[in-house]
């Protein structure tokens, strides 16, 4: 069984991913900014379960996690960073800050883990990269600015060190989700199609993660049309983002 570090562990996809990575036997390195509910799993699966808390936009905290893990086991066979948030830009209010604090942590506290993990994976055992994006990053939607382009430059992020790191063996997938039905999408004040619940959208990402795939995007309709709809003449996806906006106004 392999050795995994998850971040974002807490809640929502990292806390259903946690439960069925430790039903088949794995053992778990587990991350979030709270460690009350990363205590549980630790009760429930014993030594199995590492608890390494911490805010990953720090990265002397990262370094501090990344230290126990080596300190534990010496090394990773697999890492899953999926510890993420989202805030939305309202319309006539562009706040900078926002930006900041959602790149800090899904581009930035992603790239603190990437530089921390790598050494323990090039000492594990067939070592594998996966990084948790989103499928928003194939069409820019109204007042996800923010979170869009966090999103779109960890698929970037991630494209680019693939082939880097192809020449040292370690594989690298990107899981590209649409609407899961989490704590922090509940929050969402629109419409979200063909939304997945959180049990089924875990079940479907580890299901695949033996096989390494370059990308994992579900649920199927909706990554197709997002594409699509991504591939459209600029204008037209400005013409598209309007009505989306009318819509989300009206609703």
């Amino acid at each position: 069984m392999s050795r995994i570090w998850l971040t974002g562990a807490s809640s929502g996809i990292g806390a259903a991913l946690a439960e069925q990575l430790l039903d088949d036997g794995h053992s778990l390195a587990v991350t979030a900014r709270q460690a009350s509910a990363l205590q549980s799993l630790a009760e429930r699966y014993g030594e199995r379960v590492l608890v390494v808390p911490g805010d990953i936009s720090d990265a002397r905290q990262v370094d501090l996690i990344a230290r126990r893990i080596q300190q534990a086991w010496g090394a990773l066979d697999r890492v899953v960073l999926n510890a993420g948030t989202c805030e939305y830009l309202e319309p006539g209010q562009f706040d900078a800050t926002l930006v900041e604090r959602v790149v800090k942590t899904n581009l930035l506290g992603t790239a603190h883990c990437i530089q921390a993990c790598l050494p323990l994976l090039r000492q594990g055992g067939r070592p594998h990269l996966v990084v948790v994006g989103s499928s928003v990053s194939w069409l820019a939607l109204p007042r996800a600015g923010a979170y869009g382009a966090s999103k779109a430059g960890l698929r970037y992020l991630l494209e680019s060190l693939r082939i880097d790191l192809a020449g040292e063996g370690i594989d690298t997938t990107l899981v590209s989700p649409g609407f899961v039905d989490t704590p922090l999408t509940r929050r969402n004040d629109f419409p979200m199609p063909m939304v997945w619940p959180v049990e089924r959208a875990a079940r479907h990402i580890v299901q695949r993660l033996d096989a390494r795939p370059l990308e994992i995007a579900f649920p199927r309709p909706f990554i197709l049309m997002l594409r699509l709809l991504g591939s459209l003449p600029a204008g037209w996806r400005l013409g598209l983002g309007r009505r989306l906006a009318r819509r989300a106004a009206e609703a």
